[in-house]
Parts: structure tokens; sequence; C-alpha cells
């Protein structure tokens, strides 16, 4: 009886959420090896000429360098086909496991040494992804890119769309002139912002080219060529504020914020348009946000302890090296050297 309702309450995941984990999952697998092999070629190519972080482009030369390049690109491209099989609310959390795949790579390959904590970091992610897979929503049955179109240009996601707008110009026009090179929250904000929009119009165009490759062409509806001008749109504007936010703030701070708040808008978005929770029940629903929030612990976790080996922390990039002081915790606004007081 037990086993019974058991089945009954998981039914099994639908053949698209399937193709679309699969697609997902070596998404991951793709991009997180990718940043192992270009870092090999970076090295390979600093031995022999100047080295990326002082201006050289002498890995341009470097084959290895476009191995990883090319493994990035594969791993985008998957991770584009996964939104077109199954819901956002499955494919954008497992973008974590990329993190897990490059820490892995990095302490076997590269003899990076991955900290206790790190290794929990993973395990959170696994878990958290696991029981994101286990209780994601069935895929919508869609039969052409105007339905789509529908769901977008419905008034709660008109709304949503109409108040990202206005909260990424007022971000642009008054916040990042004042405060972008202080606050990381700034250019993160419209990479999140604009970035949860670029999902779903990623979505809406992935969702025409799978319908096109099945035999029902979907490039003779204007809507296709809205959605792929949408597409390049946001992610050119994503990919301006995001180098922005790189070239000036630390990595390990950027990555695991843009991580949190991408996903966390790209989530309401598709639950906005897609209605991803309408079929679900209140328990499923709590739980794939306890599976969300334990990859964010996860994730933090990692990133958090990344720089530490066997209790010591490596000189991270808001230290100050003349004074020689860690400044803890996480530095949400710039540190300059030159202008820092002491205490």
């Amino acid at each position: 009886m037990a086993s019974h309702s058991w089945r009954d309450a998981y039914s099994g995941m639908s053949t698209d959420n399937i193709k679309g984990l699969v697609l997902a999952l070596s998404s991951s697998l793709f991009i997180g090896s990718s940043f192992i092999i270009k870092k090999k070629g970076l090295k390979k190519a600093g031995v022999s000429g100047i080295r990326a972080g002082s201006g050289g482009y002498s890995y341009l030369y470097e084959p290895l360098w476009w191995v990883g390049m090319v493994t990035m690109v594969v791993g985008e491209v998957a991770n584009f086909a996964a939104y077109a099989f199954a819901p956002a609310i499955l494919v954008t959390p497992l973008g974590a496991l990329s993190i897990i795949i490059s820490a892995v790579l990095a302490h076997i390959i590269l003899r990076e040494k991955l900290h206790i904590f790190g290794v929990l970091g993973c395990a959170l992610c696994v878990v958290g992804s696991t029981t994101i897979v286990l209780h994601a929503p069935q895929e919508r049955a869609i039969e052409s890119v105007a339905e789509v179109w529908d769901l977008a240009t419905e008034p709660a996601f008109v709304l949503y769309g109409v108040l990202v707008l206005v909260a990424v110009f007022i971000l642009v026009v008054h916040y990042i002139p004042l405060y972008g090179q202080t606050h990381v929250m700034c250019y993160i904000g419209v990479c999140s912002l604009v970035g949860s929009l670029s999902v779903m119009s990623v979505k809406g165009l992935g969702i025409a080219l799978k319908l096109t490759f099945s035999g029902i062409n979907q490039l003779v509806y204007p809507q296709t060529w809205a959605f792929t001008f949408f597409v390049l749109l946001c992610v050119i504007t994503q990919m301006n504020y995001l180098n922005k936010a790189l070239d000036t703030f630390n990595t390990a701070v950027v990555s695991p914020i843009y991580y949190v708040m991408f996903t966390s808008l790209t989530i309401l978005a598709s639950v906005i348009m897609f209605k991803d929770w309408d079929g679900q029940d209140p328990t499923q629903i709590i739980t794939e946000l306890c599976g969300f929030v334990t990859i964010l612990s996860g994730t933090f976790l990692l990133h958090k302890t990344k720089d530490m080996v066997d209790g010591s922390v490596r000189l991270p990039k808001h230290m100050d090296e003349e004074d020689g002081m860690i400044h803890e915790g996480i530095p949400l606004r710039r540190h300059d050297s030159s202008n820092m007081r002491s205490p």
C-alpha cells in the first residue's frame, strides 16, 4: 500500500524532462571541465609569452586554450537545448554542478587543494540538485511558438518585464555611475534582472527550434525572430555588465552572488510565465525550494572555502599586501588598499 502511494506521488519524469536533465548535466560537465582546460592552456602559454593577467595574448596561440573554449561552447549549446525540453526551475539550479566539477578537477589535475568544507559544499550541491530533479514540475506541452508568445504577453509576465526594465534603467542611469566601482550589487543586479528575461527568451527560441527540427516549421512565425532579437539583446547586455563586475571585484564574491540572484529571478520569471507550480501541491513546491536553498548553501560554502588550505587562507584580492592584514568576510564593496586606513 505504501509502495503504491509512493508511485502515485512520484509518477516519474516525462521524456522531455529526462532529455532536459541529461542536457543540463552534460552542460555542467563540459563547462566545468572547460575552466580547467583553459587554465592549463593559460599556464602553458604563460611559460613562453606574456601572461594574460599581465595583458598578454599569447594564449590565443595555445591549442589547449582553444580546446577549452570549444568545450565551453559545447556546454553552452547543451544548456541552451536543455531549456527547450525542461522547465527553468529544473535546468537553472543544476548550473551549480559545473562549480563542483571544476573544483574536483582542479583538485585532481591542477593539484589545487580542496578544503574539507569545500567537500561538504559539493555534497550539499549534489543533495540539493537531486531534490530538485526528483520534485521538478513536468514541462508543459507546447505546440507552437505562438503559444509561448501568448504566455509572454499575459498581464502578469508583462508586469514583471516592465518592473525589470524599470529597475535596470534606474540601476544603469542612477546607481552605477555613483556606486558601480564600489558596490558589487549594481552590476550583478543588472546581470541578474536581464538574465531572467534572457532565459525566458532562450526558452521560447529553443522551443521554436525544437518544433522546427521535429518537422513543424516555426521559422515562418515573426514570434520566433522576436525571441531571437530579445536573446541577442539580453545576452549582450548581460555579458557586458558581468564583465564589468568581474573586472572590478573579486571573482569569489561575484560568482556566488550572481548565481543566487540570477537563479532566483529566473525561477520567479519561469513561475510567472510558464506557471510551473500550477500543477504541484505545496509539499512539492516547498521541497523544491528547500533543494534550491541547499544548493545555494553548498555554492557559498565552496566559494568561501576555496582559498582555505589546511586551516590557512591564501592571499585574496581584497588583502592589503603592505600591512599583511586579511580583511575577512564577503567584500560587497571594493577595497582600495591605497586608501585603507589602519584601525
